[in-house]
This record gives structure tokens, C-alpha cells and sequence, in this order.
């Protein structure tokens, strides 16, 4: 077996990457149906996984209902909605804490400086969501990220982020805590966040 050298690949500079606003005007004009599950991602459109009726969307309900009564009023959670990282970038994280807004955001999407800490969950999207994401997540600034790994029970946790990606990197097990970055009084069980285990 030979080793390729990285210095001998070509990159394909030929792909055309979508802005936001070209993203917006498909669905305006029909190219991206009303019913599809997609989001922009460094300038590609990214198909969703559906995630009703599994360990995913109980995991997501269970960490929103946690984070709302510890944090209350002091934030808005977004479920599930578009944040504005750049104009190639405009992701869907299942969970955003970010400040309040008078208006509730309808103005424009949460920008990185809104975003207090992204959270996505994890069935069959671990490498996206450790990998594409984490890296569009830390170019933009995102300070305190967390991947909910649903089928191996734990949690991936970015943080001190720079354009290259996030320089710290911890997976914590479903018995150990975490808390929120800007939020350290409050402490959480991985295992409390998760959908809970079905006997079989």
C-alpha cells in the first residue's frame, strides 16, 4: 500500500458554493420545496435527517426542558431554526441559546455574537456535526458547542474556538456533568440530557 502525499492532491476549486441569499431565493422560486429539510453549510446544501419519533428528538426535548428551567427568562432557546454565521452559513442547530431579543430575532437570524451555546444531537450525523459543523461552529466565533451522541452515550464538547477549528476537545461520558460556558452554576448529567435507555 502507497502513502499519498497531501502536498500531491489537487483541490477541485471548480465546486459553486451557494450564499444565503441565493439559498433564500431557491426556495423563493421553487427549486428547494416547502417541505424539504436542508440547511446551508460553508456554502453547500446539506440534507437533514428527520428526526421525529426517535432518540434524537427526545433527546432534544428533554435538553431544552433542563435548560429552560435553569435558565429561564435570561435566554431565548431556538429549536430546530436557522443562525447566521456568515453569507455561506446558515446551519440549523437542534438547540440555540442565545440573548434575548425585543423582537424575538425577526429581523434577521441570531449572528455568532447572539449565540451563547449551539448544541446539536447525534444519531446518524456524528462526523457532520463533529467535523463540517464544529469547524464552520469555531471559524464563526461560537464559543461553547456540544455534540449529544444519542447511540454511544455521551458528549462531545468544543471549545476555545480559532479558523482552523476548536482547540479544545473533550468527549464526556453519560455520568459525568457539564455546564454551560457562560452558565457555570449550572450543572447537568450527560446521562439527564439523553433519551433514556428502553429495557428490552
Amino acid at each position: 500500500m502507497s502513502v499519498v502525499s497531501s502536498e500531491s492532491i489537487e483541490v477541485d476549486t471548480s465546486v459553486r458554493l451557494w450564499t444565503v441569499e441565493e439559498y433564500y431565493h431557491m426556495a423563493e422560486v421553487g427549486i428547494l420545496g416547502p417541505d424539504e429539510r436542508v440547511e446551508l453549510i460553508a456554502g453547500e446544501i446539506y440534507q437533514k435527517m428527520s428526526p421525529q419519533g426517535t432518540p434524537h428528538y427526545t433527546t432534544i426535548t428533554r435538553t431544552e426542558r433542563m435548560l429552560r428551567q435553569g435558565l429561564g427568562t435570561r435566554v431565548l432557546l431556538r429549536i430546530q431554526a436557522p443562525v447566521h454565521l456568515n453569507d455561506y452559513s446558515e446551519p440549523e442547530p437542534d438547540i440555540a441559546v442565545v440573548y434575548p431579543d425585543p423582537m424575538d430575532y425577526i429581523e434577521h437570524h441570531p449572528y455568532p455574537d447572539d449565540i451563547l451555546l449551539l448544541i446539536e444531537v447525534a444519531d446518524k450525523t456524528l462526523k457532520r456535526d463533529c467535523q463540517l459543523k464544529a469547524k464552520e461552529y469555531a471559524s464563526a466565533g461560537i464559543k461553547d458547542y456540544w455534540v449529544l451522541d444519542v447511540n454511544n452515550r455521551q458528549l462531545y464538547l468544543f471549545r476555545e474556538p480559532g479558523q482552523e477549528g476548536y482547540s479544545s476537545q473533550v468527549i464526556l461520558s453519560e455520568n459525568e456533568e457539564v455546564s454551560p460556558l457562560e452558565f457555570p452554576e449550572l450543572k447537568f448529567v450527560v446521562r439527564d440530557l439523553l433519551a433514556p435507555m428502553i429495557s428490552q
